[in-house]
């Protein structure tokens, strides 16, 4: 009997089943993250539904060590080709988001300008915002766990889709926490990386111009001068936060932006489920937006990176993390900070990437978006 295939939903891989169709080869054809279809959401598709679309970032002028992760998109699409090549469960959360009924799509990369970091900053807000708005091509549903009927929990009263961005440097977060604003005002913050990034701008970098005061090392400084973040329900933990500062005030400009702290070494002390037992406490059932930095990951398993710092989280220690935000109200997320020219031959940093987001995507697939009508 010859083998024989049956096209995967939402994919242009193929396995087992009844129709005989000739299987495509992971690593042939175009490369999109997970294989998923390459929709030009912001092109000549720009009616196409779905419920979680990846689009890149390639944004890397607002770095302050290595720039390289304007190529951090490809990266991350090349690190995903094998995510579904044995069907793409996830065993630990029970779930495969492929097949959760849940519309998935690769929309390619916002058209980012290298010259201009005002006017990149802006494409990013209008290209995410364009996708967010998007009717969702899945209906809201009933909750799992009650069975009762979901209302939205965006404060525009909309099913908004899912956006996961893939960065670009860090700095590309202050337009996607404006866009997020537009559909859920103020938001709460999971935040996942070595570096604190709520610095004032006369800390980091000096600001000798309006331009260089939004950085990768900035932004949240803003996103809190902005209203964007809802103070005192936001946690910074970093992977966890382990760099060197310019002093203690560093701590209380941390703390007056709205985030607690979960340093790097605590690991050692209360283990993965204390981490996550820290975020959920903080975060609650709140609509939350996860922002995860590469180098939250120890660069001896993620060196391509723009600022390695040693003693971080193992690609597993953050995956079990990860997975311990089941069932939070995950609206958007993005993964930053990928520079494969600083990655080894084996593309550890980008598979890494890749693998972290397939978590992400797990846990959304497992939760809908929204909050139970009594």
């Amino acid at each position: 009997m010859p083998l024989s295939y049956v096209k995967y939903p939402y994919q242009a891989t193929y396995y087992p089943g009844d129709n005989d169709v000739t299987a495509d080869s992971i690593f042939s054809g175009i490369t999109t993250f997970a294989k998923l279809p390459w929709v030009q959401c912001l092109g000549k598709d720009k009616d196409e539904a779905f419920d979680i679309a990846f689009i890149g970032a390639p944004f890397d002028t607002g770095t302050s060590y290595r720039p390289g992760a304007r190529f951090g998109p490809a990266g991350i699409r090349a690190g995903s080709r094998r995510l579904t090549l044995y069907g793409g469960y996830n065993v630990p959360l029970d779930v495969n988001p492929f097949l959760s009924g849940l519309k998935l799509v690769d929309c390619g990369d916002i058209p980012v300008t290298p010259y201009d970091n005002k006017y990149a900053i802006k494409q990013i807000e209008e290209g995410h915002k364009e996708l967010l708005h998007r009717p969702t091509f899945s209906p809201l549903g009933n909750d799992k766990l009650t069975g009762k009927p979901l209302a939205p929990i965006s404060l525009d009263g909309k099913n908004h889709p899912r956006v996961v961005t893939l960065g670009g440097d860090h700095t590309i977060v202050l337009p996607l926490l404006r866009s997020i604003y537009s559909a859920y005002g103020p938001i709460s913050v999971i935040h996942f990386d070595s570096h604190l990034d709520t610095w004032k701008p006369s800390v980091f970098g000096g600001a000798p111009s309006e331009q260089a005061a939004i950085n990768h090392g900035t932004y949240f400084y803003w996103a809190s001068q902005e209203g964007l973040i809802k103070n005192g329900s936001s946690i910074a933990s970093h992977g966890a936060i382990r760099t060197t500062l310019s002093g203690p005030a560093d701590y209380a400009n941390d703390d007056d932006s709205g985030f607690q702290r979960i340093e790097a070494r605590e690991i050692d002390t209360i283990g993965t489920e204390g981490i996550i037992k820290k975020i959920r406490e903080t975060v609650g059932d709140r609509p939350v937006y996860l922002s995860i930095d590469i180098d939250s990951i120890d660069p001896a398993f993620a060196p391509a990176t723009g600022t390695p710092e040693t003693g971080g989280w193992s690609t597993r220690e953050l995956r079990t993390i990860l997975r311990g935000l089941d069932g939070l109200h995950i609206v958007s997320a993005d993964i930053v900070e990928v520079a494969p020219a600083y990655d080894t031959n084996a593309e550890l940093t980008t598979m890494a990437a890749a693998d972290v987001l397939f978590e992400v995507i797990s846990v959304m697939a497992k939760t809908p978006l929204g909050k139970v009508v009594n």
